[in-house]
């Protein structure tokens, strides 16, 4: 009965006009004064911060700093494929013809979390990561690997929660939700970075101006609020690293695994 409660307000809650009508607080002025108490909530280290608490003018602004120039480095092995965000692993693995599977207790397909996009294929039986941002995380999201960006795409979808809850009581939220995906390719072969959004989120935004050329750990992307990147990895390109799995703790620029040409 609780979870069915649970669900139902949740159902109820995802919906596009709230988020709006968060995100359009988040980015207003008012929301100033809650920027040291959302700190404190969530035992953000402001010391990180690009900027002191006072010189950010909303509260959206604060959730997408930057950090510090030097805070985090980028594995610079040529074969290397770096987290492109500080999250932790809620799901790692490989993709069995098509199918990520146990996430939290639910499977998903490719073809569902690509909306069916003919680059399903190169994705069968390659390798994924699931990474959760929570609301204490930094928010900007990098380029995985230097390459090419061949595809951008924007599907609209729901603003289902992707915590924990989200994940394990709600009907495979990270094909349902809002997603941009970049699709980026290098001589070691294709990787789609597939950014999910999440309830209360306004957007996620590309960097500005976006580059169809990028190297591994530049800017690519950030969220306005907490959500989960995936990535998957074309079949036969990666090999991951021994301790990959969920509930591991990875920061941005370090090293996930090899990522070589098909052999």
């Amino acid at each position: 009965m609780t979870k069915w409660l649970l669900r139902s307000m949740t159902e109820l809650s995802s919906r596009k006009w709230i988020s709006r009508i968060t995100g359009k607080f988040a980015q207003s002025s008012a929301s100033q004064r809650f920027i040291s108490r959302f700190a404190a909530t969530y035992g953000i280290k402001i010391e990180e911060a690009e900027k002191p608490l006072s010189e950010y003018r909303t509260l959206n602004e604060f959730f997408t700093r930057r950090l510090k120039p030097g805070l985090r480095s980028t594995d610079e092995a040529e074969d290397s494929l770096v987290s492109p965000v500080d999250a932790v692993i809620t799901g790692a693995g490989f993709i069995n013809s098509g199918t990520i599977l146990n996430v939290k207790g639910q499977n998903y397909t490719i073809d569902e979390l690509l909306n069916r996009s003919p680059r399903t294929a190169n994705y069968m039986n390659g390798f994924y990561l699931v990474l959760y941002l929570s609301p204490t995380d930094y928010h900007r999201i990098h380029a995985p690997v230097s390459g090419r960006i061949v595809e951008r795409e924007h599907i609209a979808g729901k603003v289902y929660p992707v915590n924990d809850f989200g994940l394990r009581h709600m009907r495979r939220v990270l094909s349902r939700n809002e997603r941009l995906i970049t699709y980026m390719r290098n001589e070691s072969g294709e990787t789609a970075v597939v950014k999910v959004g999440a309830m209360n989120v306004s957007s996620i935004q590309y960097v500005q101006p976006m580059k169809d050329e990028m190297k591994k750990g530049e800017e690519l992307a950030y969220f306005e609020f907490g959500s989960t990147v995936v990535l998957l990895m074309e079949d036969e390109t990666f090999t991951p690293r021994g301790d990959i799995m969920p509930g591991v703790k990875v920061r941005m620029g370090e090293r996930l695994g090899s990522h070589r040409g098909q052999r």
